[in-house]
């Protein structure tokens, strides 16, 4: 799998990746624009302009218009928001390339903004934000890093709070694409089987060479240091308690990643993985527990989430079990077998997931915006494969320090629940 690249005038970067196989192709336009980028006045608009999108345009000029037309060429279209950008894509049949480069291209450009569709679109997101507070499996994610980064837009939620969203206007959503929204800060990925058709760059270009580059703006890095470990209880009635229990680690161009993603599949990465077979099947603390890495250009956190019964004690017995494994994984209490088991599981997951046109365009377009490169999966497997058991210790050591554990926890109890359990 190799793609082509190329660049705009306008500064544009394209990435083309001819799977020749599939009858069908994803385009995918990511922007540099998450939420990440926001401040606490605006906090939920790169979320609300990604809804805004597909709200209507200046050729399409309400959302009946677009959905019927992108449904009856069979397609799915969607968009989303992360805390380092925002992503918009059509996925259809490779004949209908020129229709779907139209619609983004002007959804993107001449996008209309009327008040009535924002004005509605308000109540739909203060609903996304209620169902998100009634998911604590999710909504515990979103504490936990608003722990780790606290007073940091980083840690801010990416659906925003009730009181901004229904605050921003018009001239919100203009003047924050103004800021953003600039060609020299956006990849267009085209993923699927291209070889039925040509001139894909020159539709391209037709469409989104009068898109006007500007300044690429800036984000607040994280610079703090954590010394010594932290608590938030998030105190809700539920049904099932959650925690999340991680520990800083570094960003995505990092050359531990790859020795990162062994350790944390050992751990929690699974069925298999030593947390689900110790917390769940051996002791019976909780109904699913794993282990995952959040990374960003600068920062990142390795986190261990699990739902578990509001029971204070099952809590803390879940949690000293835990750290267990996590020392454990210091002190090499790991074998070849789990480790070459790690090694495969990357590779498959990894693998399969190239089996899906939005899964390749993502995959491609996040690596080119975030870290201006074109690592291949092949390169990826290569590099996961040489990892060995003592780079696996040594990283564990190196993040597993008890003066920079963070805990986080939703359901019915108070902090004082909790006193002295991450220091005793």
């Amino acid at each position: 799998m190799h793609p082509q690249t190329f660049t705009l005038k306008n500064g544009l970067r394209v990435i083309f990746i001819d799977t020749k196989t599939f009858p069908t192709l994803t385009t995918l336009l990511l922007v540099g624009a998450g939420s990440r980028y926001e401040n606490k006045k605006n906090n939920g608009i790169a979320h609300f302009l990604e809804h805004m999108c597909f709200k209507g345009s200046k050729k399409y000029p309400n959302p009946k218009i677009i959905s019927q037309i992108i449904e009856g060429m069979g397609g799915h279209w969607n968009a989303f928001t992360s805390k380092d950008y925002t992503g918009y894509y059509i996925k259809a049949a490779t004949d209908h390339f020129p229709k779907i480069i139209d619609i983004l291209s002007d959804i993107l450009l001449n996008s209309l903004f009327e008040k009535s569709e924002i004005e509605k679109e308000k109540g739909v997101i203060v609903e996304e934000i209620n169902m998100y507070e009634d998911t604590p499996q999710r909504r515990i994610g979103e504490i936990f890093e608003g722990l780790i980064y606290k007073d940091s837009p980083l840690g801010f939620d990416i659906a925003g709070n009730k009181e901004t969203v229904t605050s921003f206007n018009r001239n919100t959503f203009v003047d924050y694409m103004k800021s953003l929204y600039h060609p020299n800060n956006a990849i267009l990925v085209v993923a699927g089987g291209l070889s039925s058709q040509k001139d894909y760059l020159q539709i391209i270009e037709n469409k989104f060479g009068s898109w006007k580059s500007g300044e690429k703006s800036t984000f607040e890095k994280i610079t703090k240091s954590q010394t010594k470990p932290q608590i938030l209880v998030h105190h809700k009635k539920t049904e099932q308690a959650h925690f999340c229990l991680g520990f800083p680690t570094f960003g995505i161009n990092d050359k531990r990643r790859r020795i990162l993603s062994v350790l944390i599949t050992i751990l929690g990465g699974g069925a298999s993985s030593k947390l689900f077979q110790e917390v769940r099947e051996k002791k019976g603390l909780c109904y699913y527990i794993s282990t995952g890495a959040e990374q960003y250009l600068e920062t990142g956190s390795v986190v261990t989430q699990a739902g578990i019964a509001k029971d204070v004690e099952k809590v803390k017995i879940a949690v000293a079990a835990t750290l267990a494994e996590h020392e454990n994984m210091g002190k090499g209490l790991f074998s070849d077998e789990d480790i070459n088991r790690a090694k495969e599981m990357l590779k498959g997951r990894l693998l399969l997931s190239m089996e899906d046109s939005f899964n390749i365009a993502h995959f491609f377009g996040n690596k080119k915006l975030l870290e201006n490169k074109l690592e291949t999966p092949e390169e990826i497997i290569e590099k996961v494969l040489s990892v060995t058991k003592q780079e696996v210790i040594e990283l564990a050591k190196e993040i597993f320090v008890k003066n920079k554990l963070n805990f986080a926890i939703i359901g019915p109890f108070e902090k004082k629940d909790f006193h002295g359990l991450l220091t005793d």
